[in-house]
């Protein structure tokens, strides 16, 4: 074992003050959980190897751990393990695991359920999920309170309230009464937190409970889980994004494949990491890294070998090698969109309000705002997936919004596109291969590629575009699902290439990806751009990544532009106050 590791050791690297233990916990207090030894695996004991192998910590009261990991690592593992939840099929076993000072190995379900929430809370990352929609969030945070305790049903409603009040939620009274489908994101991530304190539990676990979250949002959030932790809370956090936990941790515990590798207080981990696995890790953080910086160094960059004929460039020359005179400088310029939805209740939203920008050749237009700003909506217009009420697209120079389809055909293979959930995005019935011939298909009639050597030329096509966005052809026969995330996510990119575009629009490619993974798929559009010639139109609610890939960047609110201009501009010297207030919420290490 290398001496830039600490491997399994209970409280190795942590604050310890005068008449405290190990990880922080004063002598005579218990802590909020403690864990020896953890090891836990799936089917036989005696069979494959255990996804958990001697990870141990522990948590004092009004002290925030946070684990931290790629997918896989065995973050949410460890976390359901803490709450009886590890699967039926599961086994664990351990030196120790108690919560609140008190033994939880060897408990029955009746058992545990007692125990859940009252010594225990949970906040996942999908409270849309988490939360029953067909119930007002008041009711199901008061189910809690009447299993639990003796209140009758007006002291239920207090405390419910009190909760609500607690977690920042506003207008409580009035929020109770709602589902979860009518409050935001920020708001039903609050509730969620208010389900999960209702008891007053010692320790509060929470899974990813920013990832899905705006900026601004996720800093609210971080801010309440603070409260809580000043308040007396034990907080096991888990997330990838080392900058999110840097916020609020005390310590932090590096996870990789089952094993805790190293583990230390936050600002030390944070600004002297020892593992390669961390410093990977903290090197793959977006925010102020300059456009062009490899977030990934470590990986070796993809070969294009049969993708020189993308985007209109003939086989053997390079995209700097064509006549740039004969073509439009701007490839792709929207002029006063206007788009509206009629809700339910009959009012109307004005979603997308007199926008216009203009993306020039080879370069990255990033459009950036919270959820709700009229980023999507805006890239649906631009590909002419939406209709405008007002306005209207042009692709290299042409109209393209205001006719028909049967005349954009032409130019659709110019535009390519890459979403946020791939897994949706294709049939979970075919493939790799059949996803990536089928999209080879259309390119193959817009080249006329076609006969008896058609399949041949397609075949090829498919493994020159598997082997440009780094995956191996054992991947070809696969169906989706069981693709990692990351590996979805390329297989998306070497779909939206396949027709040879000249613009990629790209909707939220990386928020659903670790840090690690969104490095490696930024690294991959960056390469990609640079060989091909590629112009991208880059959508994302993540400031750090719209630093850190574009060259232009236009803010969005209340679905109008309110700031635009080169990104190193925008960053340095914000103007409106919106944009201001997003800058500000941005997480960095060491702040």
């Amino acid at each position: 074992m290398s001496d830039e590791t600490d491997v399994g050791v209970p409280g190795a690297a942590s604050v310890t003050g005068a008449g405290e233990g190990p990880g922080g916990v004063a002598a005579g207090v218990a802590p909020a959980v403690r864990v020896r030894n953890l090891v836990v695996g799936f089917g036989p004991k005696d069979g494959a190897d255990p996804v958990l192998n001697g990870v141990s910590f522990e948590v004092a009261p009004g002290e925030c751990l946070a684990i931290v990991g790629e997918s896989g690592s065995g973050k949410s593992v460890t976390a359901r393990s803490l709450l009886g939840l590890a699967g039926d099929n599961a086994w664990v076993r351990a030196d120790e695991l108690s919560l609140a000072g008190s033994d939880v190995q060897n408990l029955s379900e009746a058992q545990w359920r007692r125990r859940r929430g009252r010594d225990v809370g949970l906040v996942v990352q999908d409270a849309l999920v988490s939360l029953d929609p067909l119930r007002p969030v008041g009711r199901e945070i008061a189910d809690s309170l009447r299993l639990h305790t003796r209140l009758d049903a007006a002291a239920r409603h207090t405390r419910v309230l009190e909760a609500l009040e607690r977690v920042g939620l506003p207008d409580a009274g009035n929020a109770m009464r709602k589902r979860s489908g009518e409050l935001s994101g920020g708001q039903r991530q609050r509730a969620l937190i208010a389900a999960a304190i209702a008891l007053d539990p010692p320790l509060l676990i929470a899974d990813e409970p920013t990832t899905a979250l705006d900026v601004t949002v996720q800093a609210q959030i971080l801010d309440l889980l603070a409260t809580l932790k000043r308040a007396g809370t034990g907080i096991l956090l888990i997330s990838h994004d080392l900058a999110v936990v840097g916020r609020i941790a005390d310590r932090i515990a590096v996870l990789c494949d089952g094993r805790i590798v190293e583990q230390g207080p936050a600002d030390e981990v944070l600004t002297r990491p020892r593992h390669p696995v961390t410093r990977t890790m903290i090197a793959a953080i977006p925010v102020d890294k300059p456009r062009g910086l490899r977030l990934n160094p470590r990986a070796a960059e993809p070969v294009l070998p049969s993708l020189s004929y993308q985007s209109g460039v003939a086989p053997g020359s390079s995209p700097d090698d064509c006549d740039r005179d004969t073509s439009p400088t701007t490839v792709l310029e929207a002029i006063g969109l206007v788009k509206r939805f009629t809700r339910p209740d009959g009012s109307e939203q004005l979603a997308v309000d007199s926008v216009s920008f203009r993306l020039e050749r080879g370069t990255t237009l990033g459009i950036v705002g919270e959820s709700g700003s009229g980023k999507t909506t805006s890239a649906r217009l631009a590909l002419a997936l939406t209709r405008p009420d007002a306005g209207e697209v042009r692709v290299l120079g042409q109209a393209f919004s205001a006719v028909p389809e049967k005349e954009r055909r032409a130019l659709r293979p110019h535009l390519g596109a890459v979403y946020q959930d791939a897994l949706s995005s294709f049939d979970p019935r075919l493939s790799v291969e059949q996803v990536l011939r089928d999209a080879v298909a259309g390119g193959a009639r817009r080249t006329g590629r076609v006969g008896a050597s058609a399949g041949a030329a397609d075949r090829l096509r498919v493994l020159g575009l598997l082997e440009a966005v780094g995956l191996p052809q054992g991947l070809l026969g696969r169906r989706p699902l069981s693709l990692s995330g990351g590996q979805r996510q390329r297989v998306s990119i070497a779909r939206a290439l396949a027709s040879g575009p000249q613009i990629l629009i790209c909707d939220e490619p990386v928020s659903s990806l670790d840090v690690t993974v969104q490095a490696q798929v930024l690294d991959l559009l960056d390469e990609l751009q640079r060989n091909l010639g590629l112009s991208l139109l880059f959508i994302s609610h993540d400031l750090g990544v719209i630093q850190h890939v574009s060259d232009q960047v236009a803010v969005m609110l209340d679905g109008r532009i309110v700031e635009t201009g080169a990104t190193a501009r925008v960053f340095a010297a914000p103007e409106h106050p919106y944009t201001q207030a997003l800058l500000g919420a941005v997480p960095r290490i060491g702040f």
